[in-house]
């Protein structure tokens, strides 16, 4: 059974995997307001896959034993000053995500909790991908600027992510 404790710092972390997925859902409508509509289905993509992430958590804390509390989730912002920025955003707050990750990990081992210690190195694992991914798609815009034929190269690469069987599951 999941401590008191643990079981609120995971309801707290459904509530930021629900912002992030509520994040990446403006963003998508961002870039397709400008036109970027690969920009846009990544975003979306991505969005889908917070939500996943927030019922892995939702899932494991009904398995073991503890109660569900949902909060209130914060509206994201709905514009960016430019592509580069909006992904900017993205890695920065990916980078916190992965500090939650960590602490929540971190409470685990305090408390001597190894099954949700298990269950968190899957979250830890994609972090880094996360991280990766996003690093990788800022270094790419920082790389073309604000030149057009770049930007709609990048798009059009954005333009081709599908999910994962795992991210699917």
């Amino acid at each position: 059974m999941l401590s008191e404790t643990m079981t609120n710092a995971i309801n707290d972390q459904i509530k930021w995997e629900l912002y992030s997925g509520y994040m990446y859902l403006s963003m998508s409508a961002y870039f397709s307001d400008l036109g970027l509509n690969g920009f846009a289905h990544w975003m979306r993509l991505q969005g889908q896959e917070e939500l996943e992430h927030a019922m892995k958590f939702y899932d494991f804390v009904l398995e073991r034993g503890g109660k569900i509390t949902l909060q209130a989730v914060d509206a994201p912002p709905n514009a960016w000053q430019s592509p580069l920025d909006a992904f900017e955003e993205t890695l920065k707050h990916e980078q916190l995500v992965t500090s939650r990750i960590n602490d929540l990990v971190n409470m685990a081992i305090d408390e001597r909790d190894h099954a949700t210690n298990i269950f968190l190195q899957w979250f830890v694992t994609e972090q880094v991908e996360e991280e990766a991914s996003v690093g990788e798609a800022v270094d790419k815009l920082k790389l073309v600027g604000e030149g057009g034929e770049g930007l709609f190269m990048i798009d059009k690469e954005m333009g081709m992510r599908t999910m994962s069987a795992a991210e699917a599951a």
